[in-house]
């Protein structure tokens, strides 16, 4: 399957909120659906899940109108949505009837999902006597226990400890591999990395970036390199190539660990290497510089109203 969504606009109270967004993801892939928060994100994933219906544009699945009550949708929102008076067990199963299951079928996947995660000794407590990563385990084993086709994830990471990330991890590499849609949003750009194929970037209601995210990486390090050295600090090392090397190069930005510099038109690194040589510099890093998800995201999204 191919979820696309095309061109979709929505307003509220005349001020629009998004602006003619498109992105698409398949089958056995994860998206990384990422913004600020306001960017629009909630409200696109909202459109999916017509909890909301958009002004204009198209969601088609396999190129064919998308009707969210013909499919098995599983979401996770950022804030917790379960009963906190109610047992785990009650609520989960309650949700799973609400989905159409049968009850055999809903008491089968719901013990089947306690298991999963690993609490099914808390099944007859109230949701408000376990600890905030519990309740988000619980809220986890509530959206998948209807094994939805489309799955989307808000901060699912949120409360969980190393542990239960793992866990966590475990899970949505088993869905992407089980050929599910998953929509993953997070701010915490290492798990994006780590899950998802492609991205979209939502900024001011806007795609402002979307794609396969080891293609964008791959054009964002395009004539990029980083560079440290032994014997100068990062600072001592900028003013060096700044006086004996602005021929082949400029530093166009530095984290922790390396700068980062951006060829001269007609250089190569073979040249830069060269001139490294023949100069006092003791080389502790060289190499092609991959951006990470977060320099992109700061890059495309970063800016102040």
């Amino acid at each position: 399957m191919e979820l696309e969504i095309r061109n979709i606009k929505k307003s509220f109270s005349d001020k629009e909120i998004l602006h003619g967004i498109s992105f698409k993801v398949k089958s056995g892939q994860a998206l990384g659906l990422l913004g600020r928060n306001g960017a629009g994100k909630t409200t696109a994933i909202r459109i999916i899940m017509d909890v909301f219906r958009a002004d204009s544009g198209d969601i088609l699945i396999d190129g064919k109108h998308f009707k969210a009550d013909h499919y098995k949708l599983g979401y996770l929102p950022e804030e917790r949505g379960l009963y906190p008076k109610r047992t785990v067990w009650d609520q989960i199963i309650f949700l799973a009837r609400l989905r159409g299951m049968k009850k055999s079928e809903a008491v089968k996947n719901t013990q089947k999902w306690l298991e999963r995660i690993g609490i099914p000794e808390y099944a007859s407590r109230k949701l408000e006597t376990l600890s905030k990563g519990n309740q988000q385990k619980v809220q986890l084993a509530a959206t998948l226990v209807s094994d939805p086709d489309i799955i989307i994830l808000d901060e699912p990471f949120s409360g969980l400890d190393p542990v239960n990330s793992q866990i966590l991890k475990d899970i949505v590499n088993e869905l992407i591999s089980e050929g599910k849609i998953v929509i993953f949003s997070s701010h915490q750009m290492s798990y994006v990395e780590e899950f998802c194929d492609s991205i979209a970037i939502i900024h001011h209601g806007e795609i402002v970036l979307s794609g396969s995210l080891t293609e964008i990486k791959r054009e964002y390090g395009k004539n990029r390199l980083m560079l440290s050295a032994v014997n100068y600090s990062l600072k001592e090392l900028e003013e060096k190539l700044l006086s004996d090397f602005s021929d082949l190069l400029t530093v166009t930005g530095k984290n922790k660990m390396v700068l980062i510099l951006t060829k001269s038109q007609k250089t190569t690194s073979k040249d830069i290497l060269e001139r490294i040589a023949k100069s006092d510099i003791e080389i502790n890093k060289f190499g092609i510089y991959e951006p990470s998800l977060n320099d992109i995201f700061v890059d495309k999204a970063g800016d102040e109203e």
